[in-house]
């Protein structure tokens, strides 16, 4: 993987690769801001390889450039920083793909790729809806997102899929918002997700069962298997236009969810290069 600084040998790239380390919103454990490197390490453990599941070599040279990660600082705006690194990927025409950090780093990512593309939908992978209008008195909570998404008309539409905590508040915001929620009561595996525009992915790794995922601040029983989220991801037939993988909390569990994580960002990362870009 290249890195930033190596680009202009290669500016044929198609994924920029950012970290963020930040978890300042997070509501409950803090923790995701130290999960960059591990994936990134997970994706080049001589434990497993870098290819994905539809026969694509990831280890190839010319396809990601790792942008390196944004750090809160003293005097700093991270999340106006996260929108100005996105945007500086879209502007060498690279496909962001994220590594968090919390949920809170969403918006200013969204913000930054419907800049680029104005019709753009997202397929939210999560246990919960995160669309408090505010969590705790705070607006910018890793469990609000979606809701300054909405709320701000960045996208057409929201999907969000693995969800098993709806309380009241929340579904009068998915009403609110014309959310399309899949709970798991409601998931069977022949479920089919189409879009007609651009997909942002945002995968917060909570979506899976804890027995899949144990590093996380939440555990919800009940989750998605890590066969079943794949096989979302594989069987999307639409541009993805950048992703996000959140919520990985190594303080918690770091080698099974690392490892996790790094197998989902290694199936996103292919479904990028497939699609088409509009």
């Amino acid at each position: 993987m290249q890195t930033w600084e190596q680009f202009t040998a290669d500016p044929n790239a198609r994924i920029g690769v950012l970290g963020i380390a930040y978890d300042e919103n997070s509501s409950y454990q803090r923790g995701p801001a130290g999960a960059p490197p591990l994936i990134r390490a997970a994706f080049h453990s001589d434990s497993a390889n870098m290819w994905s599941e539809n026969g694509t070599d990831l280890g190839e040279d010319g396809i990601f450039v790792d942008a390196g990660d944004v750090a809160p600082t003293e005097d700093g705006d991270t999340l106006a920083e996260i929108a100005s690194a996105v945007t500086r990927l879209l502007h060498h025409n690279l496909l962001p793909l994220v590594l968090g950090g919390d949920h809170a780093i969403t918006p200013p990512i969204v913000s930054a790729i419907s800049a680029r593309f104005p019709r753009l939908s997202i397929l939210h992978f999560d246990a919960h809806p995160d669309l408090y209008d505010a969590y705790d008195g705070n607006r910018r909570s890793h469990a609000s997102p979606f809701a300054r998404i909405m709320e701000a008309g960045l996208v057409e539409r929201l999907v969000q899929i693995g969800v098993r905590t709806m309380n009241g508040h929340q579904r009068e915001q998915a009403d609110k918002f014309g959310v399309e929620v899949v709970e798991m009561k409601d998931w069977h595996d022949d479920l089919t997700f189409d879009f007609d525009m651009p997909v942002y992915v945002s995968f917060d790794m909570d979506c899976l069962d804890p027995a899949f995922a144990p590093g996380v601040s939440h555990w919800e029983p009940g989750g998605l298997t890590t066969r079943q989220v794949l096989s979302v991801i594989q069987s999307l037939r639409a541009p993805i236009v950048g992703a996000d993988i959140v919520e990985f909390n190594p303080r918690v569990e770091a080698p099974i969810t690392a490892m996790t994580a790094a197998k989902i960002f290694k199936e996103i990362a292919a479904r990028m290069l497939e699609s088409s870009l509009p």
